[in-house]
């Protein structure tokens, strides 16, 4: 597959912006530059129009970074000039900061051992370089492939692809990463009288324009259950044994020990998680990862947005809690080795402790045997959303469907939607199988509360525990 290009446009500054990180080294204790030019195309086919524009991800900036004394100032720009005076000006923006800010928080100091790194990823087909025509009429066929079936009622699609390009430099390290991530769904509404349901099909990953091929395989199964939609009933309230898919048992560990073991909410001390590390949280059978390296997805990359080079975390190992994963800066407050988890959701933004791709470990078990072994339960499917209380542990997951498992066997009945909640402890220490199976989804994004976006994926194996169901 061919290389991705770097941003020709990093690439054409790069000594220049080299050379203001060498002139600031020697005005503060510390100085890094990020360089951010990241691209994208939007492609949608909504009832009656097809569209084109530009994603929310779309950014080209810098940010600068200092420490002196102890104390953290940034400073964002995106204009590159007057470049004989820069270095001045953006080192008096910095010096004022620590001036007005003169009883913030007082860290050791930023590490910065030499690291020299580079990452090109590659993409079967570029959708920069193809036809948007094409690519209109391929989403086009997709809402129309629904809509041919008398009884869906509305359908839509869209696909976002997006070329990021960074680099980092700071007086030891210089490091430059070019790659794509994609994602694509297909959403459909199916109404029969008063009754109208709604599902839906994604597609993601490190991929260009062939995630469209993964997302149109999936056509005939979404209609499918569509129909099966239409019969759906309510739960009774109650707890019950639950499989969930690797869509919803990864949101099971965004939420659960995603957010809770960001480790600015440690500092903060808005984490209940701090109080239990090194202790068990959950069955033997739970070993649970965060990490942009070791595994390709939506979430993975090079380094981050304070240039620390990407890892892989474990949380949770055979059920205890053993460690966090961090920005730079929590690391420092508590003493830690920062994880690459430092994120920005655009160049002008603040850097927090973020997910990226996070996941349960698979296990030994096989679906079959989890419904086998299921008397009085549901298998709970298609995600569609999360939240967690990281102060209390409270979790709830809704789905759009669950089907029904009574002694060992599928029933054919299925509920939607399907709302699922418990104590987060609770719920992973009565898991109790796990099955070898893997997939990540990262086709939406993460916020921290209600803003900060980045992109994320999450999944893992099937996994057996029990949850109350609504």
């Amino acid at each position: 597959m061919p290389e991705l290009a770097f941003s020709a446009f990093l690439e054409a500054n790069e000594d220049f912006l080299r050379s203001l990180v060498d002139e600031l080294a020697g005005r503060f204790d510390y100085v890094s530059l990020l360089g951010t030019d990241d691209s994208g195309l939007s492609f949608s086919a909504s009832p009656g129009e097809t569209g084109a524009s530009s994603p929310m991800w779309v950014q080209r900036g810098f940010v600068l970074r200092a420490q002196s004394s102890g104390r953290i100032a940034e400073t964002a720009f995106n204009v590159l000039e007057p470049r004989s005076g820069l270095a001045r000006l953006l080192g008096s923006r910095l010096e004022d900061q620590f001036r007005s800010a003169s009883g913030s928080r007082s860290y050791p100091p930023l590490p910065d051992e030499p690291a020299a790194d580079s990452m090109r990823g590659h993409v079967a087909l570029d959708p920069f370089a193809a036809d948007p025509a094409g690519m209109l009429s391929r989403l086009a066929a997709c809402r129309d492939a629904l809509l041919a079936k008398s009884d869906i009622v509305s359908a839509r699609a869209r696909a976002d692809f997006v070329r990021v390009s960074r680099l980092f430099f700071s007086p030891r390290r210089s490091l430059k990463q070019s790659f794509m991530w994609s994602q694509a769904y297909i959403f459909g509404v199916l109404r029969k009288g008063d009754l109208a349901k709604s599902s839906y099909r994604s597609a993601s990953g490190l991929l260009g324009l062939e995630v469209l091929d993964a997302l149109e395989a999936q056509l005939p199964d979404l209609v499918g259950e569509l129909r099966e939609l239409l019969g759906a009933v309510k739960i009774e309230p109650g707890e019950y044994e639950v499989i969930l898919t690797p869509d919803v048992a990864g949101t099971l560990a965004h939420e659960a020990f995603g957010h809770g073991v960001e480790t600015d909410m440690f500092v903060k001390r808005r984490a209940k998680a701090v109080e239990f590390l090194g202790k068990g949280v959950a069955s033997p059978l739970v070993t649970m990862y965060d990490g942009a390296k070791g595994v390709e997805q939506t979430g993975s990359f090079l380094f981050d947005d304070e240039g620390n080079l990407a890892t892989k975390t474990t949380v949770i190992d055979a059920g205890i809690l053993v460690s966090g994963f961090s920005d730079a800066l929590s690391a420092l407050a508590l003493g830690t080795a920062p994880t690459g988890n430092g994120r920005r959701q655009a160049y002008d933004h603040k850097a927090y402790a973020r997910m990226t791709n996070t996941y349960f470990a698979p296990g030994a078990s096989s679906l079959d045997a989890m419904v086998a072994a299921t008397r009085r339960g549901w298998l709970v499917d298609r995600l569609d959303s999360g939240m967690e209380d990281p102060k209390n542990w409270g979790i709830q997951l809704i789905a759009l469907i669950g089907r029904e498992i009574v002694d060992g066997a599928f029933t054919g009945r299925v509920a939607s939607p399907v709302y699922c909640s418990g104590y987060v402890p609770e719920v992973l220490s009565a898991i109790d199988m796990v099955s070898g199976d893997f997939s990540l989804s990262g086709s939406g994004a993460c916020g921290k509360g209600y803003k900060e976006f980045v992109k994320v994926s999450a999944g893992g194996p099937y996994v057996r525990t029990r949850m109350r169901l609504g």
